[in-house]
């Protein structure tokens, strides 16, 4: 059994270098996962990032990866900060409280309002963390392609 000290830094790039094809089809892959890991889908992030990029032609291995960015630990912080960058795109307060009377009526609302500013949120967030890590993945393999 491995031990956490076998683990290291090199070992994980080593995983994004030592994959077969183009730079550009990894860095596809682990950016359509970062993407599809920032909606809070769970339990489907995964099979939505493998699918699409099965679609795009990329890295299914490293969308798979990539879609580990929302994870148990990083679940309430990122859906925080994309409920907020959505709040922010609206021009809707983000703080603002649900009345106690609400009817049924205004709390689907409420609900969908809600909805609307994570999705818009974990889109935004979720497009600008695919380029960052795409990026990232695109310039490590083109090093390794050098070499």
């Amino acid at each position: 059994m491995r031990s956490k000290r076998d683990i290291t830094n090199k070992k994980i790039l080593s995983l994004f270098r030592n994959q077969n094809g183009s730079p550009l089809f990894n860095a596809k892959g682990l950016a359509i996962g970062v993407f599809s890991g920032c909606f809070p889908f769970f339990g489907f992030q995964t099979l939505i990032g493998v699918f699409f990029a099965k679609l795009a032609k990329g890295n299914i291995f490293l969308a798979a990866i990539g879609t580990w960015i929302s994870n148990p630990f990083t679940y309430i912080p990122l859906y925080y900060f994309n409920y907020k960058v959505g709040s922010i795109f609206l021009n809707n307060s983000p703080n603002k409280t649900i009345e106690k009377n609400l009817v049924i009526g205004d709390l689907w609302k409420q609900g969908s309002i809600f909805s609307l500013k994570l999705l818009l949120g974990s889109s935004c967030v979720g497009l600008l963390l695919a380029l960052i890590a795409g990026s990232i993945v695109f310039f490590i393999c083109n090093i390794k392609n050098k070499r």
